[in-house]
């Protein structure tokens, strides 16, 4: 508890590596992602019984799912948080070549579970959502050749991060998935701009952005369907946007009850992608307040540890893991409270969903190895580094 009021001690190299891990990790962080699981469990046993009696299943079938998913995260976690900065990325690396692949592939492979767009993979009985583990792998590829750019006669990594960037985006948008493709662009844009890209490309790529949406908007029905019920005036009651609103409103400052609300019985997303409107409707706005704070204390104290990093990769690689994480969450809570179009998008470590409890286990897991506290090398010795 000291540590977590004054900070860590840097170990030396020579340590056991559970107590050097022990004493370098962000135990606020770790903290705060354990007490997101543990609502999440919480939540899921106040969402998911009506959808397993819809489906047959027993009562608690899906709460016990995401229990032994989010043990499997958990693992992921802890074990990649051990990793070295140079480790993380030859992971990250690995991991996105190959659910690149995969993504590829999907329109040969995958399958829309009648959602109308080809993100999933099934394994047996498992259903796997590549894209999810794609995210994490190019925020660090991308961080990796940005980093790799600043070198004295290095190649033009920014450029090669930009075209990365954009054949991925493709690919998700044609399966389509605009909510992980603009969680990308997003991401790639951090990354760049904290590298210390000029202001005019920054703008450049966000007017190709718009350019993109328009063209979207024009040509892909299940954009246009989103965004036409973003910007009507009414609201239909009888839809998923409905019921979430509603519910959060009936929800007021302290919520109708445990095991009182009612959004559950008629939303079928209730247990991933409108768990917040669960949360406001049974325990209220202070449930909603706990949670998000929890995000904002990741965020801002991963940001905080990255400050001191002096590290390009790991500065710009920690950046990008980050913001990715707060945002996603951002974006799951503005569409309950019709902020932003819907995006099917889940709440990271609290929605139901195997690939997104495990993808966000391996992205914190990441982040976790980046932000430990490590002796960092004298300013004057990077200078040298670089003129060699």
């Amino acid at each position: 508890m000291t540590e977590m009021v004054y900070g860590t001690v840097p170990a030396s190299s020579g340590d056991p590596i559970l107590p050097r891990w022990w004493r370098t990790i962000d135990k606020w962080t770790l903290s705060c992602v354990l007490a997101l699981f543990s609502i999440g469990i919480l939540l899921g046993l106040a969402s998911s019984p009506p959808l397993a009696e819809r489906t047959g299943n027993a009562p608690f079938y899906y709460v016990t799912k995401q229990a032994q998913f989010g043990l499997m995260a958990i693992t992921v976690m802890l074990i990649t948080s051990m990793m070295s900065p140079r480790l993380v990325r030859r992971l990250a690396t690995l991991g996105f070549l190959a659910s690149f692949a995969v993504v590829l592939a999907l329109p040969w492979i995958g399958t829309d579970h009648g959602k109308g767009a080809i993100r999933w993979l099934s394994l047996g009985g498992l259903s796997v959502q590549p894209s999810e583990f794609l995210k994490p792998g190019f925020i660090v590829v991308a961080a990796w050749l940005m980093s790799a750019a600043s070198q004295i006669g290095a190649p033009p990594g920014r450029f090669y991060s930009f075209l990365l960037a954009g054949v991925v985006v493709l690919m998700l948008a044609l399966q389509p998935d605009f909510g992980q493709a603009s969680l990308v662009l997003f991401a790639w844009g951090v990354i760049y701009f904290v590298s210390g890209a000029p202001m005019v490309l920054i703008v450049g790529v966000a007017g190709l952005t718009v350019l993109g949406g328009s063209f979207a908007y024009a040509n892909s029905e299940h954009f246009a369907r989103r965004i036409d019920g973003f910007l009507t005036s009414e609201v239909d009651p009888r839809t998923q946007i409905g019921y979430a609103t509603n519910a959060i409103r009936e929800g007021g400052l302290f919520g109708v009850g445990v095991g009182e609300g009612q959004v559950k019985m008629n939303l079928p997303d209730a247990h991933t992608d409108f768990i917040i409107a669960v949360a406001a409707e049974e325990y209220g706005l202070v449930c909603v307040a706990a949670i998000v704070l929890l995000y904002l204390i990741v965020v801002i104290r991963s940001l905080y540890r990255l400050t001191k990093e002096r590290d390009p990769f790991i500065r710009l690689a920690g950046t990008g893991l980050t913001c990715a994480f707060g945002v996603q969450a951002m974006i799951n809570m503005g569409v309950a409270v019709r902020l932003l179009p819907a995006k099917g998008m889940t709440l990271p470590f609290v929605s139901y969903g195997g690939s997104s409890l495990i993808a966000s286990g391996l992205l914190v897991g990441m982040l976790l190895a980046l932000t430990r506290s490590r002796p960092q090398t004298d300013i004057g010795d990077i200078f040298q580094r670089r003129g060699r």
